[in-house]
């Protein structure tokens, strides 16, 4: 099974909520909203899924998710998929929007993967540099010159006025900043840094896309070893509003239908 969370800005305050959460098994998509929903009074539920402690299947990936996906008809698919270091045949809905963060133009959602556990014993989340178009056009440049592989500086931003646990993505040397981490991901990777093994933590360049737009410009890897009291995603706005017993009532029933069907 793999999960996709989608975090939502709110356009008064300009903070970031965990607010909904993506399972996808081999047969069922399943949404629910999670605690970071009821975080925020400024908050209103996506179109038809209006029960806030609702458990919503479907066969079909949802509507939010699927319209955030690049057509594979679009002209430009090729390079969307190159600026994601992603290849045609990995390329399916889960991955695509994990890359891309199914971000638009039009809305102030983002969509991002959980981590697991992998078989090397590590941490590991692809994610792609924050806030470049509010940077000045040296630190572009310097985007630019940067190769995969190359590694990348975490700086806490402690008097920023609107996150004051931001985390800066900086270049050395020349020290120059080419960006933020995500705020979703901020809790994380500062409790990774503050293991034991903080010195094998590391954040590098995995992709510099000079022709891309520049929230697709700087695809960045953060790798850790994962400690074995470890929780990713422990703050209790990424947990389900509804109950995991009705999550699971929910999926048997669904499981049941389409045996039916089947049948």
């Amino acid at each position: 099974m793999r999960t996709l969370f989608l975090a939502w800005q709110n356009p008064k305050t300009r903070h970031w909520y965990p607010v909904a959460k993506l399972t996808h098994d081999a047969s069922w998509y399943t949404f629910v909203y999670t605690k970071g929903a009821l975080a925020c009074p400024d908050f209103y539920p996506f179109g038809r899924m209006t029960e806030l402690g609702a458990v919503y299947r479907s066969a079909d990936l949802f509507p939010l998710f699927a319209n955030r996906l690049l057509p594979k008809t679009r002209p430009e698919y090729g390079d969307y998929l190159r600026w994601l270091n992603l290849e045609d045949e990995d390329a399916d809905a889960i991955a695509t929007l994990s890359r891309s963060g199914g971000v638009r133009g039009t809305d102030s959602l983002e969509v991002f993967p959980q981590p697991v556990l992998l078989e090397n014993g590590k941490y590991d989340l692809v994610f792609l540099s924050h806030g470049l178009r509010h940077l000045p056009s040296y630190a572009i440049e310097r985007c630019g010159q940067l190769v995969q592989g190359d590694r990348l500086y975490l700086m806490f931003d402690t008097q920023n006025e609107v996150d004051d646990r931001a985390l800066i993505l900086r270049t050395c040397p020349p020290v120059t900043i080419v960006g933020y981490c995500p705020r979703y991901l901020t809790k994380d990777f500062a409790s990774l840094f503050n293991q034991d093994k903080a010195s094998e933590v590391s954040v590098t360049v995995e992709r510099v896309n000079p022709d891309a737009p520049l929230q697709l410009r700087l695809l960045c890897r953060f790798s850790a070893p994962w400690p074995k009291d470890f929780t990713p995603f422990s703050d209790e706005w990424f947990s389900p509003i509804p109950d995991q017993a009705l999550i699971e009532s929910v999926a048997k029933e669904s499981r049941l239908r389409k045996t039916e069907v089947r049948a």
